[in-house]
């Protein structure tokens, strides 16, 4: 994907930035897609009045139901409605074309679409996660739970701009990576969980919530785990700059 010599950008990015961003909810996210992103966001209120039924107090409860129902489900599944409607949608159906007219560089399309994606992020997913808190009855893991999902939503988004960026099977790709990589072979493999957005969010959440029951030896926690996920996303978006640099766009396919 090439853009012509008389559409190259000038002017400061700062002036571009914002439109850019602000394009992502209005044409990214018809309202299926906002639908589907609705169950993810039940799945994370209903674990926290799930937690309630564990014989435990309510952190453990609570912490025990989030690192399966939101970090390991609810997160990776929403975060990919998002990651995949902010590009991988526009790849598949063509439209992407129609905004590479514009005059803008490939990080700005590339960031721009992961922080239109991660803000919904922030205003639905997260939101939900602490509200769960309260709903389990542990309002102290609100700050811990609201940290974590927000690090592992950036992370995620990242992941599915950079997989939209190099496959028109974006989708296909996102699910298999989030379902056999990242939970299947990540559970039995420290290494890949290290990379994973999945396991790290899960750790950061146990690290600054102090939550023993989510332990796992060989991956970091806490802060550790933040900071992991920002590089993780940093690097995502480094890798989908050059995607879009290569990216051919030949019109709408399934």
């Amino acid at each position: 994907m090439t853009s012509p010599a008389a559409l190259r950008p000038t002017g400061s990015p700062l002036r571009r930035f914002p439109a850019l961003v602000a394009y992502v909810p209005r044409a990214c996210l018809p309202g299926r897609r906002l639908a589907v992103l609705a169950l993810p966001c039940a799945t994370i209120l209903a674990s926290g009045l799930l937690s309630r039924a564990l014989d435990d107090t309510a952190r453990d409860a609570f912490a025990q139901v989030a690192g399966l129902g939101i970090f390991g489900l609810a997160m990776p599944l929403g975060t990919l409605v998002i990651g995949d409607a902010v590009l991988g949608a526009e790849v598949r159906s063509g439209t992407l074309g129609f905004t590479w007219l514009t005059p803008v560089r490939f990080w700005e399309l590339a960031l721009a679409r992961w922080l239109g994606g991660w803000l919904i992020a922030l205003v639905t997913l997260v939101p939900c996660a602490a509200v769960a808190a309260v709903l389990a009855g542990a309002s102290g893991l609100i700050g811990p739970v609201v940290v974590a999902t927000a690090a592992g939503a950036a992370a995620h988004i990242a992941l599915f701009v950079l997989i939209g960026a190099i496959t028109r099977r974006a989708a296909i790709w996102s699910l298999a990576i989030v379902f056999v990589i990242e939970r299947l072979l990540g559970a039995v493999l420290s290494g890949i969980a290290q990379l994973s957005p999945t396991w790290q969010g899960r750790a950061a959440f146990a690290g600054l919530g102090d939550l023993g029951v989510l332990a796992r030896s060989g991956i970091p926690e806490g802060w550790d785990a933040v900071v992991r996920l920002g590089l993780i996303t940093v690097v995502c978006l480094a890798f989908a700059t050059v995607g879009l640099r290569r990216l051919q766009l030949t019109g709408a396919r399934d």
